[in-house]
């Protein structure tokens, strides 16, 4: 048998062509000799001695350890093939297995021997050589990367031939395929890559195999090949998924989003930019594609979305495409999210979306990219054919979305883009899901809070809103727990009455103090939130004086403002920091008297022809106090002129300093003011309102020689007939010293009120004074 054998050998020895690959002809003329031997065998149909031949060759010769009966095997295999011919399909595994052991020959000749030869045996063997895909794959994917050019072009030109195989046929296993494709996917050889994304883009254009199917096998392989050095590469991969995504628009209904979405998660967050931005447009035609399915994936997808909203002109396309996946997602968060029982949800969906942690699948590469700007329109044909499972019910994770959004108010590093869109979703989810929401409000309370410290206006005016909408809520009332209690407001101070239903008003108080009715929509929280505003005030001094009132008149628009007002102002009644309480009265009084968006409530004031009304003038009288000036200028508002004649006679009990003087100094530039305009009229009618105009001369005694008191002097000089202003000692007071609407206000309380607090004030200046002094001298000694 070996003489046989060495025959064989002889005689392909003898007659090959190897140089062209040609040993297999077209024409069917092979090595006569040893080719006719085998021919012998088959025609008698004797296929032990076949097998015998193949085996000898195979463990004697290919297997040898002498390189040339190495070699003279492989001719020998590749021999026996052709003369097998159609019968070689019977004994493939007998001859590639031997051929396949010589790839990992040290010697580079051998190895492109070994190429020749299985070249030939696949070539007369064509489709039978399937059932053995596998093994040809792995070896030819080793062979991609071999560091020899005559053997990497071998291995091409027998790549090209199973290509050609595989592509003509219908019997292609691609389930067993696949776990070789997902292993080999993740090589970082340059050829091996190319290697695969070839053999991808083939599968690919074969209109049998629908390799869509197994797409979440080896999606995380081809954005790893994305981040390739090699430009060509690249664009391959790059193309590979272009298909993909041609595909999936083409036929969604059969697209497994919810598999791919973790996927995407880690992609999106890439540092190289064509990974991320492809990721991006996957993203973006995913939740556009698959709706409500993505819904349990949203606390990633925000994870890799918000950052990149923050991005600068040289990321514009990511930040573009962020965007729209950003404002997509937000748009499927529904009413009905907040009304499903969580216990009884199911999520059902168009496939495995059982866990919404990230993959770890090795370290994401970078990423394809897609046209940034490309076509993010749905055909309507898409979105039907994905309705029906948007109809199935599917898990809103609401604390995965908290949890993220909070994570990022927390960031100080993130961007001011960023911030905006996170509390643009807090908005958003208490607006779709408030009852939900409410659960997250104590642990998102204070982040909020600190947020209003923040540099942005724009940041501010969205962080308020998301506040307002808090603190107006009906889902934020708490049953048997009004806003009071939350506060502790101690026994005998006015309380802030806030109910549910403005029918429900509040007619009871101290001395008829009682707050003003709130809106509807007020909820426990409002009373809270006014509480924590102010000891925000009161522990950063510099947020009050360069965001505050820009802070209250937003808040004045969101919010009802009499509330507010109201509210700020019973608080600040119980403030121990007579400092702080002095100050921010000043403030609350500039933004009433001048900011135009509380026309409305200066107008209520001016009259307080409502018990309403009136509740409130006493309500902010009584924390005014605290500021002598801003108490005169409240009085003016409310023409109240004798109360504030007599508050202006007690000025001269007071400690006036440079401070009280340049408050007076700003009230005389109110008066000036369009807002007073009324004021400065009724002084025309001097009969009647005897005691606004000696308020206005006991301001001008107040003040020293400056341009303030020469402004009110002018002004004072143009009052017609001046000794007319002597009536009001008469036994009987003119009409102007009472008014009946106002009948009901205790004014020598409220004098007594205002007393007291001021001495409150004299007695803590002396003991700041005191310690001040005591320290002067500590230095000294």
């Amino acid at each position: 048998m070996l003489q046989l054998c060495a025959a064989v050998l002889t005689a392909a020895s003898a007659h090959r062509c190897w140089g062209d690959w040609r040993l297999c002809r077209a024409d069917g003329h092979h090595p006569r000799r040893g080719s006719g031997l085998v021919r012998e065998f088959v025609a008698q149909n004797n296929t032990s001695q076949i097998k015998h031949v193949i085996q000898i060759l195979s463990q004697e010769f290919a297997l040898s350890q002498h390189p040339h009966s190495r070699k003279g095997g492989l001719i020998g295999l590749a021999a026996c093939s052709i003369a097998l011919g159609k019968d070689s399909g019977l004994y493939l595994k007998e001859l590639i297995e031997p051929v396949l052991t010589c790839f990992n020959d040290a010697d580079s000749r051998l190895r492109y021997y070994a190429c020749e030869a299985l070249y030939n045996i696949v070539k007369v063997a064509r489709g039978s050589v399937l059932p053995h895909f596998n093994v040809l794959f792995d070896g030819l994917s080793k062979l991609a990367a071999d560091p020899d050019p005559n053997v990497k072009s071998g291995s091409e030109l027998l790549d090209r031939l199973l290509k050609d195989i595989v592509t003509e046929s219908n019997q292609f296993d691609l389930v067993g395929f696949i776990p070789l494709l997902r292993e080999r996917i993740y090589s970082n050889n340059q050829y091996a890559r190319q290697f695969i994304i070839s053999w991808i883009l083939v599968l690919e254009s074969v209109p049998d195999i629908n390799l869509l199917d197994y797409l979440p096998e080896i999606l995380d392989g081809l954005f790893q090949i994305l981040g390739d050095n090699s430009k060509e590469i690249r664009k391959m991969c790059e193309v590979a998924l272009g298909e993909f995504l041609k595909e999936i628009k083409k036929n969604p209904s059969s697209v497994k989003f919810a598999e791919m979405a973790n996927i995407l998660v880690i992609h999106c967050q890439a540092a190289d930019d064509l990974i991320q931005l492809t990721a991006m447009c996957w993203m973006r035609e995913f939740i556009q594609l698959a709706g409500r399915v993505m819904l349990p994936y949203s606390s990633g997808i925000l994870t890799a979305v918000l950052p990149c909203l923050s991005y600068d002109d040289r990321k514009k396309n990511i930040k573009e495409v962020a965007n729209v996946c950003n404002q997509s997602l937000m748009k499927l968060v529904i009413p009905e999210d907040d009304e499903m029982d969580e216990a009884k949800q199911s999520v059902t969906l168009l496939a495995e979306t059982n866990s919404e942690e990230p993959i770890s699948k090795p370290e994401a590469a970078p990423s394809g990219s897609l046209d940034a700007s490309g076509d993010s329109n749905v055909s309507n044909a898409s979105v039907c054919t994905v309705t029906s499972s948007e109809r199935i019910q599917v898990t809103l994770n609401l604390d995965g979305i908290v949890q993220v959004l909070d994570c990022h108010l927390h960031d100080t590093s993130i961007g001011m883009m960023t911030r905006i869109a996170v509390l643009k979703w807090l908005y958003h989810l208490y607006i779709k899901t408030p009852r939900k929401m409410f659960r997250h409000t104590d642990s998102l309370f204070p982040i909020l809070l600190r947020t209003l410290s923040d540099e942005s206006d724009e940041v501010i005016l969205k962080d308020l809103e998301v506040l307002a909408e808090i603190a107006s809520s009906p889902a934020g009332q708490t049953e048997g727990c009004g806003p009071s209690e939350a506060a502790e407001p101690r026994s005998g101070q006015v309380e802030l009455h806030v109910p549910i239903r403005s029918s429900q008003l509040s007619s009871s108080g101290p001395k008829g103090l009682e707050c003003s009715p709130s809106t509807p929509t007020m909820n426990s929280y409002f009373y809270k939130f006014m509480i924590n505003l102010l000891k925000r005030f009161s522990s950063e001094r510099k947020l009050l004086e360069t965001r505050g009132a820009f802070i209250i008149r937003q808040l004045c628009l969101l919010l009802n403002a009499e509330n507010i007002f109201h509210s700020m102002a019973d608080i600040l009644l119980r403030e121990e920091d007579l400092k702080f309480a002095s100050t921010m009265v000043h403030t609350l009084n500039t933004i009433l008297l001048t900011s135009s968006e509380l026309f409305q409530l200066r107008n209520q004031l001016k009259d307080l022809r409502t018990p309403e009304s009136r509740n409130l003038f006493c309500c902010l009288y009584r924390s005014w106090c605290h500021n002598p000036v801003t108490t005169v200028s409240l009085c003016f508002l409310t023409q109240n002129y004798k109360h504030a004649y007599d508050l202006i006679q007690k000025f001269g009990d007071l400690e006036v300093t440079v401070d009280f003087l340049t408050e007076v100094d700003k009230l005389v530039q109110l008066i000036e003011c369009p807002i007073f305009t009324y004021l400065r009229l009724q002084l025309l009618d001097v009969k009647n309102n005897p005691y606004l105009i000696k308020a206005l001369y006991g301001l001008l005694m107040l003040l020293p020689q400056s341009s303030a008191f020469q402004l009110l002097s002018h002004r004072l000089q143009c009052v017609p007939n001046p000794e007319l202003m002597q009536s009001a000692d008469g036994s009987r007071a003119p009409a102007g010293s009472r008014r009946p609407a106002s009948s009901s206000i205790d004014y020598t309380e409220l004098l007594q009120h205002f007393d007291k607090v001021q001495s409150k004030h004299l007695e803590v200046r002396h003991q700041r004074a005191g310690r001040t002094e005591q320290s002067e001298r500590r230095v000294v000694l």
